[in-house]
């Protein structure tokens, strides 16, 4: 097969000018997925560039390395490199900035749409945020920059840097698990959504859940059935899925503010003993579903 790479692009060299963006063919899917995914879960390390450690921008330098795109060494500097962007048009793989010391550019993170970031962070290594998190990133963002334009299909691709979805529940596992937990029928493969083909292997469990409005589609038809799915979002696709109430006093998290759409539905899986957060009075609303915890959730729900 023919490799395609990302052109570089020799911002390093331009520090202070606005660096021009070309679009470029991308690597293959597999290349740009299994190169970014090997990453998550690799410790912080305060100027760290290999896979023993990275700091926030040495983990974005890598990443773009593998797509071919070459980005300055610092935050700081990765900052003067691309065209900015306002946060309101962000797209996948744009590079966001943080004040997180009161002196400036400090912190950058790869945006993978959906308000979600990934991003070395100290004590968590790679990981996954919120971007607009109230209680620590929202109020530190100063900007984004794009350094690279991918089309739609590339940013689908870029969308799943290091999400590991043998660790991560997409929408289609998360669909095929609840078909299943509740014996539905699944013979019927035309789910409705253009991006879910009769032939796909969980066509039938999408079509199944859709029809008992257990899972919607997006406004433009699409289930998006490789998106990764939130500890929030699952929250209110079980309380449907099993038609669950509140079984005792409202039941409340720290991490899930009371004005919050997620609120009703994460209070109602708590009372019914199915999630009890992380014992820190957290329930980790926006962080991405691990299929280990949907498995959890199904089990509690089914013995109950």
């Amino acid at each position: 097969m023919k490799k395609k790479w990302l052109l570089p692009i020799f911002a390093s060299f331009m520090l202070f000018s606005t660096t021009h963006i070309d679009s470029a063919e991308a690597a293959t899917k597999s290349e740009v997925t299994d190169t970014a995914s090997k990453y998550l879960g690799i410790p912080y390390k305060y100027g760290g560039t290999t896979t023993s450690g990275f700091d926030c921008s040495g983990f974005t330098s890598q990443v773009f390395a593998d797509l071919g795109i070459t980005l300055n060494r610092t935050s700081g500097a990765q900052y003067q490199q691309g065209t900015a962007v306002a946060k309101s048009d962000l797209q996948v793989g744009d590079l966001l900035f943080f004040n997180t010391s009161g002196s400036g550019i400090s912190h950058v993170s790869i945006y993978i749409g959906d308000g979600k970031m990934i991003h070395s962070q100290t004590n968590q290594g790679v990981s996954y945020s919120n971007v607009n998190d109230p209680y620590y990133w929202g109020s530190r963002y100063v900007g984004a920059k794009r350094v690279a334009t991918f089309d739609e299909e590339q940013q689908a691709e870029v969308k799943k840097v290091a999400i590991d979805f043998t660790v991560y529940a997409s929408r289609a596992e998360a669909a095929s698990q609840i078909a299943k937990a509740l014996n539905l029928d699944t013979s019927d493969k035309n789910s409705g959504f253009i991006d879910v083909k009769p032939t796909y292997e969980h066509a039938g469990a999408i079509a199944a859940v859709a029809k008992l409005g257990i899972f919607e589609g997006d406004a433009n038809g699409k289930f998006n059935p490789s998106s990764p799915i939130t500890r929030a979002q699952i929250a209110k696709v079980l309380v449907i899925a099993f038609g669950l109430e509140n079984a005792s006093q409202e039941v409340t998290f720290s991490d899930v503010p009371q004005d919050s759409w997620a609120n009703q539905y994460v209070s109602i899986l708590a009372s019914n003993g199915v999630t009890t957060g992380d014992g820190n009075g957290h329930f980790g609303m926006d962080e991405l579903l691990k299929i280990k915890e949907l498995k959890m959730f199904i089990e509690r729900l089914q013995s109950r």
